[in-house]
């Protein structure tokens, strides 16, 4: 695998200001301003063709004579597609048949074919069945003409097989597809662990993706003052995503003050007050679908930062800097989890819920557990070269003032690890400023 990679410390390159200027870029395209959704620096035709050629040498080996994605994640995984895409987050009525071998046929929601059609991973596309049955209610009418068709469509280009996979629905339609003689099988679990693994054009996409969070967040961290509250500094942080080329925020976290403690809370209009803690996580969908993972804790002037803060702030650092350090390919996740950073006993109660955890479309697998969760939460596996994931760290005692987040993305090479977020920690609250 051909894998560009950087000096994390080396930043000269980019402008944490404005638009982003990032080294993976083709030539001349280290001159371009990384605005554009579909920016030239990725193969868009080789990203689709290597995560579905991916797809199917799994579904072979597995014997499946098709899937039926209704996931928009994995839509976008196999076929490049996406339509409505928050829409069909919460309506599983669009679907692709994938075949191991034939045409792919997408079953689109009415008067939107054109979105998709254009692709050269959609050969056909239909009006779904089902597009209707999340506003009248009425699956039990629509599984029965659903299953008949995918049916049909098994027969047709996996004659003699009857295993198909569905990586969500709901229980009607797969009872439906049971009834026509089907083997269903539910794939969401081997489908995430086929996309695990990055291609190379994948990681560029991961690279640039980056490049508009970090543009947000540097916004962000330009906005805040004494009196704004969390809302604005989000939507400062949305308003520079969507400048950026990317798609949405999946979650609203981003919080300040006393709201820093403990994590989980989600923006409010609560007003930033001077001396305060203001924590972000980005969890950024932008380019080409592409997942951008990392937080920092910053601080509203004026003044200086508390010996509290700084105490805080240097924990997280370690913790995240030395779970880096650990990582390196063919580490057990087992492994990872006993050698992790040891959390003090005042700041295991509110924890992060991981050590860290994949990145691709969106969080991924791996989910690394802390060893005195891995019975819980734990899954066995073993760290791969092209992996991409992020390492987490919260600290924040129960009952104190404040906490901070941190949290670094990186590729997993042959070498180790990479950095891809590069976006600087705060000098004044590691006790490093000059």
């Amino acid at each position: 695998m051909s894998i560009v990679v950087f000096n994390p410390d080396k930043v000269d390159d980019v402008d944490f200001g404005d638009h982003m200027r990032h080294p993976a870029a083709d030539e001349p395209a280290n001159n371009m301003w990384l605005s554009d959704t579909e920016p030239p620096a990725v193969d868009a035709v080789a990203l689709r063709r290597e995560r579905l050629t991916k797809l199917r040498q799994w579904m072979k080996k597995a014997d499946y004579g098709a899937v039926l994605l209704f996931d928009p994640y994995n839509q976008r995984y196999a076929t490049g597609s996406r339509n409505m895409f928050g829409y069909f987050l919460r309506n599983s009525t669009r679907y692709f048949f994938v075949p191991v071998e034939g045409p792919i046929i997408l079953f689109e929601y009415p008067q939107s074919y054109h979105v998709s059609t254009k692709l050269d991973t959609v050969d056909e596309a239909r009006p779904s069945k089902l597009v209707w049955s999340s506003v009248s209610g009425k699956d039990n009418e629509t599984a029965g003409p659903f299953a008949a068709e995918i049916a049909d469509l098994m027969r047709e280009h996996a004659p003699g097989n009857r295993k198909i996979g569905l990586d969500r629905c709901s229980h009607l339609q797969a009872l439906a597809l049971e009834k026509q003689g089907l083997d269903v099988r539910d794939c969401q679990g081997e489908i995430l662990a086929v996309r695990a693994v990055k291609t190379p054009e994948e990681i560029k996409c991961l690279q640039i993706s980056m490049t508009g969070a970090e543009a947000a967040v540097a916004a962000v961290r330009d906005a805040i003052k004494p009196g704004i509250t969390e809302n604005e500094l989000f939507a400062v942080m949305y308003h520079e995503v969507i400048r950026q080329g990317g798609e949405f925020i999946e979650t609203r976290l981003l919080t300040s003050g006393q709201r820093t403690n403990p994590w989980f809370s989600e923006a409010s209009g609560r007003r930033v007050r001077p001396g305060e803690l203001v924590a972000l996580d980005t969890d950024t969908i932008g380019c080409f679908g592409y997942y951008s993972d990392f937080s920092r804790t910053f601080r509203c002037g004026p003044g200086k930062p508390s010996p509290y803060q700084k105490a805080l702030y240097r924990m997280s650092h370690d913790q995240v800097q030395h779970n880096i350090g650990i990582i390196k390919p063919g580490m057990s996740f087992r492994e990872i989890a006993e050698k992790a950073w040891k959390i003090p006993e005042r700041f295991i109660d509110q924890r992060y819920t991981s050590v860290m955890h994949g990145v691709g479309m969106h969080g991924e697998t791996p989910f690394i557990a802390h060893a005195m969760d891995f019975a819980t939460y734990g899954r066995e596996g073993t760290i791969e070269p092209g992996m991409v994931v992020s390492v987490e760290s919260y600290i924040g005692e129960k009952g104190g003032r404040e906490g901070v987040k941190l949290e670094d993305e990186l590729l997993v090479t042959e070498n180790g690890p990479q950095l891809i977020s590069r976006f600087p920690y705060e000098d004044e609250l590691l006790g490093t400023e000059v």
